[in-house]
């Protein structure tokens, strides 16, 4: 389990920007959390027992739920966009 390294961090956000320079739209914000997420399952994998990540782990998910819904309200088009650019289910 590790941090996002900077070439990953810029390449997502470089793909998710709505706009040159853009770094806290919604769209960039829920990549960079679920790359963090599913980086923190696959730990989570290993280490069953490892329950201060898996708090981590709930903690994001509901940040990233509460941009989504957040997004969906805004603007349903992006929202239904990014999450199947994301493999999200909803």
């Amino acid at each position: 389990m590790s941090a996002l390294s900077a070439e990953r961090r810029q390449a997502l956000i470089a793909q998710y920007a709505t706009k040159p320079g853009d770094t806290g739209s919604p769209e960039v914000q829920v990549a960079l959390l679920s790359e963090r997420i599913s980086g923190l399952t696959e730990h989570l994998k290993t280490h069953a027992k490892d329950f201060h990540s898996r708090r981590g782990l709930l903690v994001l998910v509901g940040q990233r739920r509460g941009l989504l819904d957040y997004l969906k309200k805004k603007d349903s088009s992006r929202y239904e966009k990014l999450i199947a650019s994301l493999g999200l289910r909803r």
